[in-house]
């Protein structure tokens, strides 16, 4: 089989593309021939070993996979050959993958392998944070920061689906464009002069009930000073640049809580809930309240070109990288 893989962490140009054996799946764990493979902005920094948490090496990047179980390990009975499923792996950038059978998951009819690919770490971000976390309740306004990228597309989509008014902010006008398709109420830009006011005039007057924030850059303070009275702020993630402060009194000024929202520890923590999230998730996918938005797809080949464009945050939703047709 073909994989991609790198023996140090210094440039992505240290990766290539090699050839070995497929892996052969051990007890409890499935063999995936992968179609589609996720590639987020954390793919590139752990690619490059710039993430909180370093992966060993030698490294093949991905971790979210759509395709095909090739054959089973003794000791799963909920999975098949021939099933298609979506998956959590090491080694995404490759033609077959490992998964523990507790970490693949039949997908819908309607589903596609690249929607797959990009669909359970955003979309149950999405839900653990809006509903878990901030509570949202029909009818409130909901903010969406870095509403172009992969997680701010799930939260526009997961948002409406739970009832909310949704304001997506974005930086460019194709950017914006994009929210709205994915079914946002109005969008918002994201120049900070004058900014509050127009965040105002979108809310008809008063302030957004939610932040769902993975930027946390520039307009982190300028939006939870804008929340209304117990309005909530959700810091999802830090691709903003230097992580920015919050002085204590403002959240007694606003009655307002800022909420952190970590859907790797809400996974371990509180498995069967988030079970249960994904469950519910591909059940909106199935009966066509949720329609994840493919976003700029690569060539196997170029695998390279994929993690740097990953990086740059200009794509829109979730970059995939196209295994096999």
């Amino acid at each position: 089989m073909k994989f991609v893989q790198a023996a140090t962490l210094d440039s992505i140009a240290d990766y290539r593309l090699l050839e070995g054996d497929a892996p052969r799946p051990g007890p409890g764990n499935v063999l995936i021939k992968v179609a589609a493979c996720g590639v987020g902005y954390v793919d590139a920094l752990v690619a490059l070993g710039r993430y909180q948490v370093k992966p060993p090496l030698p490294h093949t990047p991905g971790k979210e996979v759509g395709g095909v179980v090739e054959a089973v390990g003794s000791g799963v009975d909920n999975l098949k050959a021939g099933d298609r499923v979506m998956a959590t792996v090491q080694g995404g950038f490759a033609q077959y993958a490992l998964a523990a059978a507790t970490e693949a998951i039949k997908i819908p009819a309607r589903m596609t392998f690249a929607q797959a690919a990009g669909f359970r770490v955003n979309y149950l971000t999405a839900l653990h944070g809006l509903a878990d976390r901030g509570a949202l309740a029909p009818g409130e306004r909901l903010l969406v920061l870095g509403a172009a990228g992969g997680v701010g597309m799930a939260a526009i989509q997961v948002g409406k689906a739970m009832g909310a008014q949704v304001i997506a902010a974005a930086s460019s006008e194709e950017k914006r464009a994009f929210a709205l398709a994915q079914g946002a109420d109005q969008v918002i830009d994201t120049t900070p002069d004058g900014w509050r006011d127009r965040l105002k005039a979108a809310c008809g007057g008063t302030g957004p009930d939610i932040v769902f924030d993975p930027v946390c850059g520039p307009l982190f303070e300028p939006a939870f000073r804008s929340l209304a009275w117990r309005g909530r702020h959700l810091v999802v993630g830090f691709v903003g640049g230097p992580i920015p402060a919050l002085r204590a009194n403002l959240t007694l000024m606003k009655g307002a809580a800022l909420v952190g929202v970590d859907v790797r520890q809400f996974a371990l923590f509180e498995a069967k809930k988030a079970e249960a999230h994904v469950a519910e998730l591909l059940a909106w996918v199935a009966d066509g309240r949720l329609s994840p938005a493919i976003g700029r797809s690569f060539a196997f080949e170029d695998f390279a070109p994929a993690l740097e464009f990953a990086l740059s945050g200009k794509g829109l939703g979730k970059t995939i990288l196209e295994i096999a047709s």
